[in-house]
């Protein structure tokens, strides 16, 4: 059975902007104006999830997905208690445990998942998709980048670093297609609204 996964980064926020680890905000104004613009690009699906931040959920009722259903296993990097901060407060505070996070996958300085544990999280949620007795073959989730990205590596199966060279921007549509083991991969078509006539 072939299965289609549309991921959608959702919108622009302050913390995005600021380089922060998400502490779950909100979309701020431009991000949710420009998520209601792109509305009529959503692609259908059988299936409507939400990964569980503020950020994603607002997303894809912007996105015209109020009905998405939320996924626990869709929640975005755990990252503890460097959630909320900046990027480079943490990395001029803790450079080592910032240097460790990023060199090895199996690390969680800040106290929350590794980058192995959300890869295989993620990878997990996305290989169960096939199951013989599953109602749906195709499902459009609105999740942070992160997960994204996750998906990706584990799709194609590349190495967990290569996780750090995969860029999502917002708003973009990331779709995976084919089934656990055997996944192809479509990356960052934006989800813009079509010019004015």
């Amino acid at each position: 059975m072939t299965v289609r996964v549309m991921l959608i980064s959702p919108a622009m926020n302050a913390a995005l902007r600021e380089a922060r680890f998400d502490g779950d905000s909100a979309l701020d104004r431009s991000g949710r104006e420009r998520a209601r613009a792109a509305a009529d690009t959503v692609p259908t699906a059988g299936l409507a999830l939400s990964g569980p931040s503020v950020r994603c959920r607002e997303t894809a009722e912007a996105l015209g997905l109020a009905t998405a259903r939320t996924e626990p296993a869709l929640a975005g990097w755990d990252l503890a208690r460097w959630a909320g901060r900046r990027l480079d407060e943490v990395a001029a505070a803790e450079a080592a445990e910032v240097a460790a996070w990023l060199g090895d996958p199996a690390a969680a300085p800040h106290g929350g998942e590794s980058l192995h544990d959300l890869i295989g999280r993620t990878g997990a949620w996305l290989d169960s998709l096939d199951e013989p007795d599953a109602s749906t073959t195709s499902f459009l989730a609105v999740v942070e980048t992160a997960v994204v990205r996750a998906a990706v590596v584990h799709g194609l199966r590349l190495p967990p670093e290569a996780f750090w060279r995969l860029d999502v921007a917002p708003l973009t549509l990331t779709e995976l297609s084919g089934r656990s083991g055997r996944w192809n991969v479509g990356l960052g078509r934006a989800l813009t609204a079509p010019p004015a006539g």
